[in-house]
C-alpha cells in the first residue's frame, strides 16, 4: 500500500503539502477521482479520492476510515545526543520510526561531538520511514536542547538514564512493567555522560539502567531499548 501523509484535515476533505503533492500528481501520476491511502500522523488512517490538485495542495474526499494497529498502550521518549556522523543519526531516527517510538529529543552534552542539527531534514527522515512502515502515529521531533536545560523539565511515570560509568546496573528490562505508560530514556554521545551530568539525572530522578553487557554505539543503545521496551510492553 502507498501511503501519503495530509497535513490538514477539515470535515470530509483532507489536504496534501505540495511535497506530497508533487510525489502524488507528479511522481506517482495520480490524477482526479484516482484513489489512495493516507495518514494524518496522528493515528487516522484513512482511504480518500482525489477532488482537486494544483501544484502546491492536493484536495481529497475522504471515502472510509481505516483501522489502525499501530496505537500502544505505553508512551515511549528518547532523549539522544546527536551522533557525529549524520548518517548514523538519520538511521537511528529511520529506525526507532518503524519500531514506533513517540518522541525523540536532541541533547546537547559535555561531550557531544555534533553541536547542530538540521530539524527541517530530521522531520523528513520521520516522515518518509512512517510512510514507508505505515505509521499512523508519527514520532514528534524536538530540536537540540542543552542537557542541564532539559533535565529538570523532563516528565514520565519511567525516568531512566543509560550510562557505562557503573558495573553491576539493573537492566532495563528488569525494571520496567507493563503499568509503565510513560517512559523516558536518556541515550549519551559517543564518550557517555560526564559523572556531573549522571549526578544531575540522579538529582532529578532518573534511575540508571543497564542495556546489556556490550559496549554499545549512540545509535545502537537506542534500538536496543526501542526493542526491549517493545517486548515488555507487549499485550
Amino acid at each position: 500500500m502507498q501511503l501519503f501523509y495530509a497535513h490538514k484535515i477539515e470535515d470530509s476533505k483532507a489536504f496534501l503539502d505540495p511535497e506530497e503533492t508533487r510525489h502524488c500528481t507528479k511522481t506517482l501520476r495520480k490524477n482526479v477521482n484516482d484513489i489512495i491511502s493516507f495518514t494524518d500522523g496522528c493515528g487516522g488512517m484513512y482511504v480518500g479520492k482525489i477532488v482537486d490538485f494544483n501544484k502546491k495542495s492536493c484536495t481529497l474526499e475522504i471515502v472510509k476510515t481505516l483501522q489502525t494497529t499501530d496505537k500502544r498502550n505505553f508512551k515511549l521518549h528518547l532523549a539522544i545526543a546527536p551522533t557525529k556522523n549524520i548518517s548514523r543519526l538519520e538511521w537511528f531516527l529511520e529506525k526507532t520510526t518503524e519500531f514506533g517510538i513517540d518522541e525523540v529529543t536532541f541533547l546537547l552534552c559535555q561531550r557531544s561531538e555534533r553541536k547542530n542539527i538540521r530539524l527541517d531534514r530530521l522531520e523528513k527522515v520521520v516522515l518518509s520511514a512512517a510512510k514507508q512502515s505505515l505509521k499512523s502515529i508519527f514520532p514528534k521531533v524536538n530540536d537540540l536542547i542543552k542537557f542541564k536545560d532539559f533535565i529538570p523539565q523532563a516528565k514520565a511515570t519511567f525516568k531512566g538514564i543509560a550510562h557505562c560509568n557503573t558495573e553491576n546496573l539493573p537492566h532495563l528490562k528488569n525494571v520496567l512493567h507493563q503499568e509503565i505508560q510513560e517512559i523516558l530514556l536518556l541515550i549519551g554521545p559517543e564518550g557517555d555522560f560526564s559523572s556531573i551530568e549522571i549526578k544531575t539525572a540522579f538529582k532529578h530522578n532518573f534511575l540508571p539502567v543497564s542495556l546489556g553487557e556490550n559496549r554499545l554505539r549512540t545509535e545502537t543503545a537506542a534500538i536496543v531499548a526501542c526493542t526491549i521496551l517493545a517486548i515488555t510492553n507487549q499485550d
